[in-house]
């Protein structure tokens, strides 16, 4: 699903009066960032990976392993849309300092290769732009004799993506903008709003 960026003056009707409703900012420590993302429209898309996932796995029982700390929304959420068994569980990697990659990833919290031996597992990740973060998580798959592992991201830049691997599902295309909410954050904020925000460029 691509997304189109919304304008900035939403227009809606209501009881047969038109009502001009202005886009909802946040400020974030030093940095403002407008609405971008409804979570209805988020929940959609998650809904419609579901339905691909439930028909490519029917039968099978998959571990769903979330890329924490930004993808915790979309893996409760995308779980709760699988139909048949399966298993969770959670990895750490970390690359962000502020609202910039630091192109380095670090592994925070590791692989159960034991556990993942042999299954189907679906990594869960929030965003995927450079591709930085799960090159590496393919790397330590590869590394630790464990199967390719399947790869779907709630956002996808395409833009930005400057890898040869395959993203298996994507669930929205954006733009290369910095956003947070709905798990993302900005240096730790952001995270609990549950819409999705995108930064306001200062001239």
């Amino acid at each position: 699903m691509k997304f189109k960026p919304p304008n900035s003056l939403l227009f809606f009707v209501n009881l047969g009066f038109f009502k001009i409703a202005m886009a909802k900012t946040v400020q974030l420590h030093d940095k403002t960032f407008e609405t971008y993302i409804s979570e209805a429209e988020i929940l959609a898309a998650i809904g419609e990976m579901a339905e691909r996932m439930n028909r490519d796995f029917e039968g099978k029982t998959p571990i769903f392993l979330g890329v924490l700390n930004g993808a915790f929304m979309f893996h409760a959420d995308l779980v709760r849309h699988f139909n048949g068994p399966c298993e969770v569980g959670f990895v750490r990697y970390g690359s962000y300092v502020g609202t910039e990659s630091t192109g380095e990833v670090v592994q925070l919290l590791g692989l159960d290769t034991a556990w993942l031996r042999d299954r189907e597992v679906i990594i869960l990740e929030d965003i995927v732009d450079t591709g930085n973060t799960v090159e590496r998580i393919l790397s330590d798959f590869e590394s630790a004799g464990l199967k390719r592992p399947f790869i779907a991201t709630l956002f996808y830049k395409p833009e930005a993506f400057q890898k040869d691997y395959k993203v298996d599902y994507v669930a929205m295309e954006i733009p290369n903008a910095f956003i947070v909410g709905y798990g993302l954050d900005y240096d730790g904020l952001g995270r609990n709003l549950p819409d999705v925000y995108q930064i306001v460029e200062t001239q």
